[in-house]
């Protein structure tokens, strides 16, 4: 099936990370999503450092209207397991660039991640996306504190877990065992905790983030590198500093996925699934279980939606395209 188009008010919980930082740039660009409150979760970095991260990207696109909340430093009830994957000294690929100095300007008072994303779900009730780049403890806090948030939230759209779509997930997993996800595998509880809370969820995971169709195309390259755009100098400049170290340029446009499929619900097909999170084992902590038994099934399980396929050209065209010259 395909997702039906979502509403264009989101908030944007992250933890930038050179791949958010990508994700926030498409988001905030102008057209693309009314981006109403964004929130920094520990994941890629700890919430502290990814705050900071969000005011130079806010500050580099002059967009220091945007309310920004922070989350805890560490997840619901474990410690923080630090990334073991590199996205700089700074966590936005170490770039010399003008804009990134700039950090000072937003001078807004950071709220409390959980309170905003209540206060901002009750002024758009109904009207607006939940867009989650990171692990889901700020969302998985914001429910004990308000479990009415699905009726409130119109949907739900993540980067997390693996879906058995396809080899990929195998290839590439990214938590701390061969199974797992990296924002699952941060807080495998919070996730428990947004899977069985009832919103309109649709995940996108290793299936998908990692599929070779999302690498950027030579042309596509091209493009960006033409554009002054500084969104486009940004993302060039994360390209190279992963290919520099060896990594796929999929590193940098993992969570821009989610964002794209708040633009445009046509860049992906999804089917529903029935799903679990492993929140015991030192072997699989933070797997996520689909059941597609044909006898046996369980029925207990939340189901959700899950990303299938990714119309590849159609994200980058998308993505290139926000990033192009203004004038």
């Amino acid at each position: 099936m395909t997702v039906a188009s979502p509403t264009r008010n989101a908030i944007i919980d992250c933890d930038p990370g050179i791949d958010d930082s990508t994700a926030l740039l498409l988001a905030l660009a102008p057209g693309n999503l009314n981006v109403r409150a964004i929130t920094t979760v520990s994941g890629n970095l700890i919430a502290s450092r990814c705050t900071e991260n969000v005011k130079k990207i806010l500050t580099m696109v002059e967009r220091t209207d945007v309310p920004l909340g922070q989350g805890p430093e560490k997840p619901l009830v474990r410690p923080y397991p630090r990334d073991p994957f590199f996205h700089g000294d700074d966590g936005m690929a170490d770039l010399d660039m003008e804009e990134l100095k700039m950090e000072n300007k937003y001078t807004q008072d950071i709220h409390n991640a959980t309170d905003l994303i209540i206060d901002t779900a009750n002024k758009y009730q109904g009207d607006i996306t939940f867009v989650a780049l990171g692990p889901l403890t700020n969302l998985a806090l914001a429910l004990i504190k308000d479990p009415s948030l699905p009726q409130k939230i119109g949907k739900v759209i993540i980067i997390g877990g693996s879906f058995g779509f396809n080899i990929c997930e195998g290839l590439h997993a990214t938590g701390d065992n061969p199974v797992s996800e990296w924002n699952i595998y941060v807080d495998p509880e919070a996730a428990e905790i947004v899977f069985n809370a009832g919103f309109d969820l649709t995940a996108i995971g290793m299936d998908i983030f990692c599929q070779p169709s999302i690498a950027m195309t030579p042309e596509s390259h091209n493009q960006l590198l033409a554009s002054s755009s500084v969104a486009a100098k940004f993302v060039t400049g994360v390209l190279a500093f992963l290919r520099k170290r060896g990594h796929g340029d999929y590193c940098a446009l993992i969570d821009s996925l989610a964002v794209a499929l708040a633009i445009d619900a046509s860049i992906m097909e999804t089917e529903e699934v029935s799903v679990a999170v492993e929140t015991q084992s030192t072997l699989s902590l933070g797997q996520v279980i689909v059941d597609r038994r044909k006898n046996f099934k369980w029925t207990h399980l939340p189901t959700i939606q899950a990303a299938k396929t990714v119309d590849g050209a159609k994200y980058l065209k998308l993505l290139v395209g926000s990033f192009q010259d203004s004038e």
